[in-house]
């Protein structure tokens, strides 16, 4: 019980600065790292709602975390090529 709050914990503070920063900062990169931090908050949340007590923890959470890193990673590398190829624009003109 006391690593689940923990983690939803961990959860709820990484989001909430995560959303803090978006809105906050102005550069592309920046709202890009914020939205990763966020990101992060939500899957600690998802590992807290999967333990139930002395049972074994719910595989579905775990399932779902596992295919949003992996979202995440490659949301990340395509937001980067583009925010790169928008630069590269920017400096052409």
């Amino acid at each position: 019980m006391m690593t689940s709050l923990l983690y939803g914990g961990a959860g709820v503070i990484l989001f909430a600065l995560g959303l803090w920063a978006f809105l906050v900062y102005e550069p592309l990169l920046r709202k890009l790292i914020a939205l990763n931090i966020m990101g992060s908050g939500v899957f600690h949340l998802l590992i807290a709602i999967a333990e139930r007590g002395a049972l074994a923890p719910d595989p579905v959470p775990h399932a779902m975390v596992l295919t949003g890193i992996v979202v995440a990673v490659s949301a990340t590398a395509l937001a980067l090529a583009m925010g790169r190829r928008l630069e590269d624009d920017d400096d052409a003109r």
